[in-house]
């Protein structure tokens, strides 16, 4: 049975899909995973969140549940999908359900980039696939310049190739798990963008 664990639906029950198409997070390494992103981060509260290879929705749902500002969940099965937007009914939660494969919805530019994306693909893709949708989230916008990146692989995997702009903060195994912290490395003209104080609000200074 998967609840979400914190926040304001805090152990509400989730519907999750019958069968072996999916393999829902369990819920310690979803606690340990929202610990370390809220140390990272400080809060969650207005982030806007990514769910990549949704299955329930039990990620992006537990970050609605938590402050999450804008939440969207992209699960390539179609009947899963559908459960994810009416797990996110069930909670009240507004959550952006795209039925497309990752790399499809990664391929084009994002309306607003994210804060934090979590990525957990099937175990059996191979490696090259997963940096390859690593790659299409920097190359076409949907990270914010220091934006955190976890990855979701077997503990048995083989540590995927990572792309240019995002460095690896460190690894932490649970048992059959092992979750990779990502953040994004931004450069060149993102540094300048970041560190100039009249960025953001019509070249007045930023409010920090």
């Amino acid at each position: 049975m998967t609840r979400i664990i914190g926040g304001s639906a805090r152990g509400r029950r989730l519907r999750t899909p019958t069968g072996d198409a999916t393999r829902p997070t369990a819920d310690r390494v979803r606690e340990a995973l929202f610990s370390a992103l809220e140390a990272q981060l400080g809060t969650l509260r207005g982030a806007r969140f990514l769910d990549l290879y949704a299955g329930s929705g039990a990620v992006g749902l537990e970050a609605a549940s938590r402050g999450a500002g804008a939440v969207t969940a992209v699960e390539s099965d179609r009947r899963t999908a559908r459960l994810v937007a009416d797990n996110a009914r069930a909670l009240g939660f507004d959550v952006d359900v795209r039925a497309q494969p990752a790399a499809a919805v990664l391929a084009t530019s994002p309306a607003a980039a994210y804060d934090v994306v979590f990525l957990d693909p099937p175990y059996p893709l191979p490696g090259e696939e997963v940096a390859r949708v690593l790659g299409l989230l920097v190359e076409h916008g949907w990270l914010t310049p220091h934006a955190a990146v976890v990855v979701e692989r077997s503990a048995r995997s083989v540590e995927p190739s990572w792309p240019d702009g995002l460095d690896v903060l460190r690894e932490k195994r649970y048992g059959e798990t092992v979750l990779w912290y990502l953040r994004r490395h931004p450069t060149g003209a993102e540094h300048v963008a970041d560190a100039d104080p009249g960025v953001g609000d019509g070249g007045s200074p930023a409010v920090r």
